[in-house]
This record gives C-alpha cells, sequence and structure tokens, in this order.
C-alpha cells in the first residue's frame, strides 16, 4: 500500500517539475518584452535626437559677443481622451506612450522650455467640472517636470471650443490652469503665443477683444521686432499659394474652420513681424512661407492616437538665429508587431516543450545527421 501511494506521488510531482522551466521561461520572454516595448524603446528612439547646431555668436561693429543659445521644445495634440468618448484601454495605452515619450525626452535632451501648441485635452470644449478636473491632473501626472524646465500650454478648439462654441466661464477655466500669458520671454528672446480660436473664422475677423490684446503686445515688442520668433496654435496650417506640400499626404484645410483667415494671418503677421511661426491642430507636420520669407511649421501630433509615428519639433534659438529639427518617437506599429512576434514565439515555445512541435533546433540537428550519414 505504501509503495502505490509513493508512486503516485512520483507521478504528480513530475509534471509540476516539468512545467516550472516553461512558466520561467513564459515569465521571462514576457517580462523582458515589455520592458522593451514600454521602456526601452523610448530611449532607443530619443537617443538618436541631437539639439540642432545654431551660431552663437553675433557681430556688434567690431566686437563679437557670444550668445546664448536656449532649447526649447515643441508639441502639439496630446488630445488626453475624456470620459464621454475615450474607451480607458485608448486612455491607457495612449497616455502611457505620451507619458513614457515625455519623461523620456526630458531626461536624455533636458530641455529648458517646453511649448504645447494646443487641443491638450480631447473633450474640453463640452466636459464637466469633475471630468475637466479628472483630466487636469492627470496631465499634470503625464507631463509632470522639474522646477527649472517651463511648460508653456496655449489653448487648442478642443480645450475651450471653437469661437462659436467657447464662452468666458471655459476660457477662464482653462486660464485658470494653464496661465492666460500672450508674451514670454527668456535669455533676450520674445515668444508671442496666440490662441486662434479667439480670431473669429466665420468672416467678421478678429473680435475686438482679441485684437485689443494683441495690439498691446505688439506695441510692447515694439523696439524688437526683428528680434523674436512667433508661436502660436493656429488654424492657419499650410494655407496660402506658396504652401510646401505637406509630409506625407495631401490635406484639404477650409479657410475659416480648419485655417485662419487671410485677413487674419495677414495681421498677425504685420503687427509681430515674425522670425519664425510654429502652429498646431493638423496632426501633421507642413511648412508654408508666408510672403516668401516667413516660414510657418505646424508641429505633428505627439499621440498615437493621432499618428502612427508622432514627433515633436527641437529648437534652438538665439535672440538672432535659431535652427530646428524634429525627433521621432516609436512608431505604434512596430510596438504591436514585436508584440504578436512575442505570442507566436510564446506558442511554439509552449508546443515544442510538450512535444506537440518538433523543436526548431532538434530538427535541424536531425537533418544534418542524415546528411552526414549519406
Amino acid at each position: 500500500m505504501a509503495m502505490i501511494e509513493l508512486e503516485f506521488g512520483r507521478q504528480n510531482f513530475h509534471p509540476l517539475k516539468k512545467k516550472s522551466p516553461l512558466l520561467l521561461k513564459l515569465i521571462a520572454v514576457v517580462f523582458a518584452v515589455l520592458l522593451f516595448c514600454e521602456f526601452l524603446i523610448y530611449y532607443l528612439a530619443i537617443f538618436q535626437c541631437n539639439w540642432p547646431e545654431v551660431k552663437t555668436t553675433a557681430s556688434d561693429g567690431e566686437q563679437a559677443t557670444r550668445e546664448p543659445v536656449l532649447k526649447a521644445m515643441f508639441l502639439a495634440d496630446t488630445h488626453l481622451l475624456g470620459e464621454v468618448l475615450g474607451h480607458w484601454l485608448d486612455k491607457l495605452r495612449r497616455e502611457w506612450q505620451m507619458e513614457r515619450a515625455f519623461q523620456t525626452a526630458l531626461w536624455l535632451l533636458q530641455p529648458e522650455v517646453v511649448f504645447i501648441l494646443g487641443d491638450i485635452f480631447d473633450e474640453g470644449k463640452w466636459s464637466t467640472p469633475e471630468a475637466w478636473v479628472n483630466d487636469v491632473e492627470r496631465f499634470q501626472k503625464m507631463f509632470r517636470h522639474p522646477s527649472h524646465v517651463q511648460l508653456k500650454v496655449v489653448a487648442g478648439n478642443h480645450d475651450i471650443g471653437f469661437h462659436y462654441e467657447m464662452n468666458t466661464y471655459k476660457v477662464e477655466r482653462f486660464e485658470k490652469v494653464f496661465s492666460s500669458e500672450r508674451l514670454f520671454s527668456w535669455k533676450g528672446i520674445n515668444f508671442v503665443m496666440v490662441n486662434s480660436v479667439a480670431l473669429n473664422g466665420d468672416g467678421c475677423g478678429i473680435c475686438s477683444e482679441t485684437e485689443a490684446e494683441l495690439i498691446e503686445v505688439s506695441h510692447r515688442l515694439n523696439c524688437s521686432r526683428e528680434h523674436y520668433p512667433l508661436y502660436r496654435r493656429s488654424d492657419a496650417n499650410c494655407s496660402g499659394e506658396d504652401a510646401a506640400p505637406p509630409e506625407e499626404r495631401d490635406i484639404p484645410f477650409k479657410e475659416n474652420y480648419d485655417v485662419l483667415s487671410r485677413e487674419a494671418s495677414q495681421k498677425l503677421l504685420r503687427w509681430f513681424q515674425p522670425r519664425l511661426v510654429l502652429s498646431g491642430h493638423t496632426h501633421s507636420a507642413c511648412e508654408v512661407h508666408h510672403g516668401g520669407r516667413v516660414p510657418e511649421l505646424s508641429v505633428p501630433s505627439f499621440s498615437w492616437r493621432n499618428r502612427n509615428n508622432p514627433s515633436f519639433i527641437m529648437g534652438s534659438i538665439t535672440p538672432t538665429d535659431y535652427t530646428l529639427s524634429k525627433c521621432y518617437l516609436p512608431r505604434e506599429d512596430v510596438v504591436l508587431i514585436i508584440y504578436c512576434g512575442m505570442v507566436g514565439f510564446l506558442v511554439v515555445l509552449t508546443l515544442t516543450h510538450f512535444g506537440l512541435l518538433a523543436s526548431p533546433f532538434l530538427a535541424g540537428l536531425n537533418l544534418l545527421r542524415k546528411r552526414k550519414t549519406r
């Protein structure tokens, strides 16, 4: 009787012993793939990005002075999902992607200032007070930054609504969190931040209140008009006769809806005489030259929800010069392919372990032995 019980004990022990190495292998593979796809891949992608070189000496008569360089990052259209249209899995996946990308970029690139050019939220234009608080808390967690790094945010149409949807409550709610400043200066460089949602797009021109604010900023910069770029969250991307073709595809833009009216664009250019314009809204990158001399570059979306290959702009800026470069984030399809490959590998590993599928390694050895015997 004792011998029978011992045999049963041995039979029960061996399957456990056989499954343990398999389980450890499966856990190791899953952990390695998760570590790479959710952490290391961001370092691998952003490590390839470098700040563009810019001329740092300016001649003042016979004397040459070294100008300070400001390192600035430009993001756009993060579109944090809300409680109405946002699925929990979509939120988890895309917001984790943006958080890891942003935190990795801060650690590797160490910018001094970061601009987010509109559409921070996806449902800010209709979110309830409770939902708004939740969205803001998620944003502050995702885009947390050291105290020495400046974060400047401009409102977009998804944050406060288009001109026919926005009201004082929505604007004040946004500005209470992100500030209402129009002018930001650092290292002798002036940044004018214009929310084009406040520029009426139904043919009646620029509303008087916004126009008065912009004129006041223009007067304050009257002495240095030739020495600052203009950065704005704009609906005026790649419009005009001299627009360059988009980076990847042709996008139809509707004036006064997708893009600023020509009248509004000309007023802004006349008031501020910028050296450079950066804008968001289209989720894609393209370039247009206003009057053949003032470049405007639209910044692609930072989120996988809007692009398979999100990116951001890196700028090395001095009071007299600037250079820009684009930094690409990991592609979503590459990450999905890696996960699919992992699943296939786990299936093969499991079937091979239980003898349901011949091991490729053993099959190769057997094939070599047969050839040698011949």
